[in-house]
């Protein structure tokens, strides 16, 4: 596809995610109490979107993500919660 055929198709749900974060960001700094590990994660990642790298989209998901490559014994939860919690605050 040409870089005008990629907008014409993908820009209003870009824009769409866009306002969806912004107000995400929104509601978390109007709501009291502290921020944890996933807020950082968030903040640290946005400025990559800005790069003029290629791969935004795995620099991005590679911030996100456990770099440790060693096994745990056992899961500190139930689930997954996004964001690495051992990055730095």
């Amino acid at each position: 596809m040409t870089r005008q055929q990629v907008l014409d198709l993908y820009f209003m749900d870009a824009r769409c995610k866009l306002i969806e974060l912004a107000a995400f960001l929104d509601r978390v700094e109007r709501s009291d109490g502290e921020a944890d590990f996933r807020l950082a994660a968030i903040r640290e990642a946005l400025p990559l979107l800005q790069s003029v790298q290629r791969d935004k989209a795995k620099a991005v998901l590679l911030s996100l993500s456990d770099p440790t490559s060693e096994p745990l014994l056992s899961a500190p939860g139930k689930g997954a919660c996004g964001a690495w919690p051992g990055a730095p605050l």
